[in-house]
């Protein structure tokens, strides 16, 4: 194991993340956390010359369609169906006294 990690900064951490670990707990993440940095450090050891860096794994384009509109103005038929009207809008019974 390469990386170690002090008791001051697993305190530190623990502040940021609002943690009240126990000492077998701090044990335990001191543990997990210096097994991750040495996973990166494995990761670093890759050669990685001519690949272009991403943000996705998938090729990301706009989803953005240009919002033009299909349906119209179509109230009157809507209305058609109503039970009662009013002005052209719905007349439904009043709720609120």
């Amino acid at each position: 194991m390469a990386n170690q990690i002090s008791d001051e900064t697993m305190e530190y951490v623990g502040i940021l993340a609002k943690l009240e670990l126990s000492g077998e707990e701090r044990t335990a993440a001191k543990k997990d956390m210096e097994s991750m940095l040495d996973y990166i450090d494995t990761l670093n050891e890759l050669d990685t010359e001519g690949v272009e860096p991403m943000s996705h794994v998938f090729p990301v384009h706009n989803v953005f369609r240009e919002d033009v509109v299909t349906n119209g103005d179509d109230s009157v038929n809507m209305l058609a169906n109503a039970p009662a009207q009013k002005d052209g809008a719905y007349k439904v019974p009043k709720t609120v006294e």
